[in-house]
């Protein structure tokens, strides 16, 4: 079988944004849920207590990964398969996962799952902490998704937390033991601080959860089968559910893509045993609270410093640079990253930025911009403050320039956390920040519905500046919006903003709520489609065969529409294009169109009119006589719908021609009193012809003049509408200066919300430090660059001579009551050299003091004066010489005993002997002092009862009265001896013995 090896177990949590089951190539419906249980310390009782209240036929199967000893021998399985009926084996490298089956985890390796196979590599030799939990937990996550089930037991450090966030992110569910029946509770409330857990109980009651857990359908069932089982009933419990967010959090997720959250839904369903939506939503409508952790859950996101550092690098290449090209000076660099999380994709962005700003020769102003709809995430965002184990993506060199230890883990320095103003923002309905150099909005969009992104996407184009950079996730595309943005660097999901006239409809509503979105017409099949093409293109041939040809206008005489062929008796008229009927219809059917158009619009009827001779246009290329044609002219009226205006439809149709007649060859032999007829026939044509020349004439002039006042009119029109064009981009420039303002509003909301927030924090250390000065009773001044006084505590007003009011004062205007004439010259030598000065002074009256001066350092490392700080020695001094005084006493005392004396150390070596000693042994301070007392001359003193004695005496605070010693020596022959030894007082915080040494011969 081959085995696919998790290449590094920690960096698998960067990779856990959606559940990522289906990466896996074991069959979904063959998985089963897999337990991960982790801990350190204190671990073995809370694992023999679990799995023996643990049913053996769960469905489960059970991962322990616990801290051991890398050099010992785990008998872990061992004593575990004495409390369980399941089967407990050690784990070996590939071995395959079975339910109902328990596996421990071997000394000094890590531990990962891939395709239902535990794979083993051996463990760092780095002194960092080896996170074996958080490993194996993410590689969980990701190879079962909403099978994945996360336990944290009792331990002595932060490992895993990391992991059940993974776990939670990927639809899993999480343990995590409580504090009280722990031994030790450190890994389990460091997994609580998180938020991600969602059982804390004794290890008995989670094995009674996990046995629930084990037979609900989110964990027998996969996942795409749970959320496919949806009825009518279940929709409409899903809008109800989304009624409920948004009541709560003012937050509409009906757009959001359902998936996802039918995923987080069915996983809260799973905490509560319950199988049916209705049931959940009675459940929500019961238990306000479990609206908010729905909500929290929904908006949970896996984030982490310096996420994909490819991208980061693609910054410094790519985008900063060209940022920073042609840049004046005043102008800041403002940077938005939108759903930021708690803060570490903002502040990585920042140190990133601040890193390339260091090889710059210019430094302009930093804004950043960081907004979230989480009113916690954002809370935790502006602390700053992150556990050991989400920084261990950070360098060491990063670690030690940008963060500060603090309790329980690293907070950001200051100076990096002023660069970054946190608020809360609902990006789909609160307004865009504006003027921005970049735009970080990274899976953020994946959770987002289609409506959603093609409002977000042209909002990030508003935003931008002409020169602008997009930075989106690894899964996130601009999608249809490629018109807006251009691709910079692939990889990373660079985009530059392209410039484009679309217009940003900002929807700024306080509800925010998205509009409702029109579901598109049903599509008709293919065989339907091709049945309609069939009908319609057989209708154009029969359209364009036997049909008339023609146009459709308006009330206007302008063409909408040519149907057909309508060349002969259509023409373009010379100058000014235009589609106005009457100008280009042909001379001779233009006095018969206008009359049958009048008619047929004052009628509503249709006109025709028959027998209109249209005379062909001469081809000075031929010698083919002048044609005529008999034309009829139709115009229709019609209405397309009920309430639409009118149009009317104009066909043309060239009539048969009627064969002439000539009247000279009929008529040659006609009879002369018909000559008559035609002589007064001819008369009477000639009367007629000049009459209607007449009238043409005049009909001419009036349709001239007419022309004329229309002409007036169109200028007139054409003045009206460029006024309304006027109007139309002032009404956009006004709408587009709304939106700027809203921008800025914004804006300066979130500022101001930051100014204030910051104003309170001033305020408060305003008041702790003017409280810490007042209850110090040490004299502490601080001064200027200058050496103009800064501050001072009460205590310091006395020996300084200072009042309120001297604050500001240069310190060479104040007499001060100490012994040290140059005082001010060593405070400007301690500002110039930053040396640290330190001495014994006096004041006036005699009292000795401490004097300490230090550079005065501002949080951006920036020396701006001095502090002198005076502690009160005098009480010291002076014990120092009563100490002084009551050593020579008794040294004069031990010196004068005529009994040899030693004073030993708590590891009996010689401290020091009195001359009696050294006379009666023979022997030189260099020969004793510093040696144990069992190694002296010859071993005379190494006798086993004197040794136990000796090292019982101080630890159990007994005494040596008259102990015998009789020895030969080389120097001074035969001794007997009584010993005598007692627990001294303290010498210098070090526990001593005194050991009297009287020959018995001396005695009376």
């Amino acid at each position: 079988m081959n085995i696919k090896r998790s290449p590094n177990p920690d960096s698998s949590i960067n990779a856990v944004n959606q559940t990522s089951v289906g990466k896996s190539q074991v069959n979904q419906s063959e998985l089963f849920p897999v337990v991960g249980i982790g801990a350190s310390a204190g671990g073995l009782e809370a694992f023999t207590q679990l799995l023996s209240h643990l049913p053996v036929d769960t469905g489960m199967a059970f991962v322990l990964v616990q801290h051991l000893d890398p050099k010992q021998k785990s008998l872990l399985s061992e004593i575990l398969s004495r409390v369980t009926q399941m089967p407990v084996c050690e784990v070996h490298d590939g071995i395959e996962v079975e339910a109902n089956h328990v596996y421990v985890i071997p000394p000094n390796t890590r531990m990962t799952i891939a395709q239902g196979v535990l794979c083993l590599t051996a463990r760092e030799k780095a002194p960092k902490i080896s996170m074996s939990i958080d490993g194996f937990f993410s590689s969980l996550a990701e190879e079962r998704g909403t099978k994945a089930i996360g336990v944290i037991l009792s331990g002595g450090d932060g490992d895993g937390s990391r992991g059940l966030e993974a776990i939670k992110v990927a639809g899993g569910i999480t343990f995590a033991q409580s504090g009280d029946s722990a031994q030790v509770n450190s890994m389990p409330n460091t997994a609580i601080a998180t938020g991600y857990v969602d059982f804390i109980l004794p290890p008995a009651a989670i094995a009674e959860k996990l046995a629930d857990i084990s037979r609900h359908p989110y964990v027998t069932k996969t996942i795409p089968a749970v959320l496919s089982e949806e009825s009518t009933e279940g929709k409409d419990a899903l809008s109800q559910i989304f009624s409920l967010l948004r009541t709560t959090a003012r937050i509409d997720f009906t757009h959001y893509k359902h998936t996802t959250i039918k995923r987080r839904i069915y996983r809260r369903m799973a905490l509560y045993r319950l199988e049916h939506l209705d049931d959940y939503v009675r459940y929500l409508q019961e238990n306000p609270a479990e609206v908010q952790a729905l909500y929290q859950e929904i908006l949970i996101n896996v984030t982490n410093f310096f996420r994909d550092a490819v991208a980061f690098e693609a910054l410094k290449r790519e985008v900063f640079p060209a940022i920073m090209s042609d840049r004046s000076p005043d102008s800041p660099i403002r940077i938005w990253v939108a759903g930021c999380s708690t803060g570490e994709e903002a502040y990585s962005i920042a140190i990133c930025l601040l890193e390339f700003l260091a090889h710059q020769p210019r430094q302009p102003a930093i804004q950043i911009f960081a907004t979230d709809v989480s009113e916690m995430a954002i809370e935790k965002a502006r602390l700053g403050i992150y556990q050991a184990n989400q920084v261990m993506g950070v360098s060491s060199e990063r670690l030690q320039r940008f963060f500060t230890p603090v309790e329980g883990g690293y907070q950001i320095n200051k100076t990096v956390r002023e660069l970054c103003i946190f608020a809360r923002q609902n990006l789909i309905a609160d307004p865009p920040f504006s003027r921005l150099n970049l735009i970080s909005c990274r899976n953020v969009l994946i959770y987002f519905g289609a409506s959603l992104q093609k409002k977000v996407l042209p909002m990030f184009h508003y935003g931008l500046m002409p020169t602008g950079f997009l930075l989106l996730g690894s899964s996130e595309t601009v999608g249809e919006f490629s018109d807006l943005f251009s691709l910079v660097d692939r990889k990373s999901k660079i985009y530059g903003k392209q410039p484009s006239s679309v217009r940003l409809s900002m929807d700024v509503i306080a509800s925010s709520y998205p509009v409702e979105i029109v579901s598109p017409q049903p599509i008709l099949n293919q065989e339907s489609h091709n049945e309609v093409e069939l009908h319609k293109t057989a209708d154009q041939i029969v359209l364009n065969q036997y049909a008339p040809v023609g146009v459709v206008i308006d009330t206007q005489l302008e063409i909408l529409q040519f149907r057909g062929q309508t060349g002969a008796y259509l023409e373009p008229s010379p100058g000014r294009a235009s589609l106005n009927l009457l100008n280009m219809i042909k001379e001779g059917l233009r006095l018969e169109l206008r009359t049958a158009f009048h008619q047929a619009k004052q009628d509503g009827q249709a006109v025709r009119k028959e027998g209109i001779p249209l005379r062909e246009a001469s081809n000075v290329s031929t010698d083919l006589p002048v044609r005529t044609r008999q034309v009829r002219l139709d115009v229709i009226p019609f209405k397309p719908g009920a309430n639409s205006e009118d149009y009317f439809l104009v066909l043309f149709a060239e009539m048969p021609a009627v064969p002439s007649i000539e009247a000279e060859s009929q008529s040659s032999r006609r009879s002369q009193s018909r000559r008559k007829q035609a002589s007064r026939e001819q008369e009477e044509i000639h009367r007629l012809q000049q009459e209607l020349n007449t009238t043409k004439a005049y009909l001419q002039s009036i349709i001239e003049e007419q022309q004329a006042t229309n002409q007036d009119l169109r200028a007139a029109n054409e003045e009206i509408l460029s006024s309304n064009e006027e109007l139309q981009s002032t009404n956009e420039e006004l709408q587009t200066a709304k939106e700027e303002i809203q921008a800025t509003n914004e804006e300066l909301s979130t500022i101001n919300d930051e100014l204030y927030r910051r104003h309170a924090e001033t305020t408060q250390i305003s008041n702790n430090f003017q409280n810490l000065l007042t209850s110090i009773h040490i004299p502490i001044l601080m001064l200027e660059g200058d050496l103009r006084i800064r501050c001072f505590t009460p205590t310091a007003s006395h020996l300084f001579n200072l009042i309120p009011t001297d604050i500001g004062r240069p310190l060479s205007d104040i007499k001060h009551n100490l012994n040290i004439p140059d005082l001010e010259q060593q405070i400007l030598e301690v500002i110039n050299t930053l040396n640290i000065k330190s001495q014994e002074v006096q004041d006036q009256e005699g009292h000795w003091y401490d004097l300490r001066i230090r550079p005065y350092r501002t949080l951006d490392n920036r020396i701006d004066g001095a502090v002198v700080i005076l502690v009160e020695i005098d009480i010291l001094k002076r014990s120092a010489d009563q100490i002084r005084e009551a050593r020579d006493y008794a040294e004069a005392i031990v010196q004068t005993v005529r009994q040899s004396l030693l004073v030993l150390n708590a590891e009996l070596q010689v401290v020091r002997a009195n001359q009696r000693f050294y006379e009666t042994f023979q022997v030189s301070p260099s020969e004793t002092e510093q040696c144990q007392i069992f190694d002296l001359g010859n071993g005379q003193w190494n006798i086993p009862k004197l040794r136990s004695l000796l090292e019982e005496l101080l630890p159990q605070n007994t005494q040596i009265q008259d102990f015998p010693v009789e020895h030969e020596f080389e120097r001074i022959g035969h001794k007997q001896m009584l010993l005598n030894a007692r627990k001294m007082p303290l010498l210098d915080g070090k526990q001593m013995i005194l050991l009297s040494i009287e020959e018995i011969c001396d005695r009376p």
